[in-house]
C-alpha cells in the first residue's frame, strides 16, 4: 500500500501506473487527473478521478464501460479477468455458481448486451449473486441514456473500493 502523501509526490508515469488500473483498462483517467494534485484525502482523489471520467468524450466513456467483463462470463471461466475483477467477482460468489445460476447470468449478459451494446456493470463488492440478478432485471427496464449513466456511476463505485484497497488510510477511515 501507498500513503496519500506518497501518492501526491509521484511523477505522472508512476501515478498512472499505480492508479490507472482502478478504472478497467482505462489509464487515461489517471493521466488526466494527475495534474490536480495534491489531493487532501481519498475522497477528493476519487472525486477528481470521477470528474475526469465524466468530462471525457462519449466514445471514451463507452469504451470504459465496454472494457468491463461480463459477470460470470467467458473471461471468468477462462481465468483471464484482471486481478481486481477476479477478486471482486469471487467476493460475490460468481466463481462458484451452480449450472442453473450460470445459465441465468449467461442469459442476462446476452439480453443486456443486445439491448444496450455494452456489458452490465455493477459494483459487485456491494452485492450478492442474487442481488446482482435482481439488478440485471431492473436495469433492463432503463433506456440507453439512463443505463449509460447508471453504468458510469457503478464504475465510480468500483473505483472507490479499489482505491481504498490501494491507498493506506488512517485507522477506521473508510468513508
Amino acid at each position: 500500500m501507498i500513503t496519500l502523501q506518497e501518492l501526491n509526490t509521484l511523477n505522472e508515469s508512476e501515478f498512472v501506473t499505480l492508479i490507472g488500473p482502478i478504472f478497467e483498462a482505462s489509464p487515461w483517467i489517471a493521466k488526466r487527473t494527475w495534474p490536480n494534485r495534491p489531493f487532501h484525502d481519498l475522497d477528493s482523489l476519487h472525486d477528481s478521478l470521477c470528474r475526469s471520467m465524466h468530462k471525457a468524450r462519449e466514445e471514451e466513456r463507452l469504451a470504459l464501460i465496454r472494457a468491463h467483463p461480463d459477470l460470470a462470463g467467458r473471461a471468468t471461466r477462462q481465468g483471464s479477468l484482471t486481478p481486481e475483477s477476479t477478486v471482486e467477482q469471487a467476493s460475490a460468489g460468481l466463481d462458484r455458481l451452480t449450472d442453473e445460476e450460470l445459465a441465468s447470468f449467461s442469459h442476462m449478459n446476452q439480453e443486456y448486451r443486445a439491448r444496450f451494446g455494452f456489458p452490465f456493470v455493477v459494483c459487485v463488492g456491494e452485492h450478492t449473486k442474487e442481488s446482482i440478478l435482481t439488478s440485471f432485471a431492473a436495469r433492463l427496464q432503463n433506456n440507453r441514456e439512463q443505463e449509460t449513466e447508471t453504468a458510469l456511476a457503478e464504475v465510480c463505485k468500483i473505483a472507490r473500493l479499489r482505491l481504498y484497497d490501494l491507498v493506506a488510510t488512517p485507522a477506521g477511515d473508510r468513508s
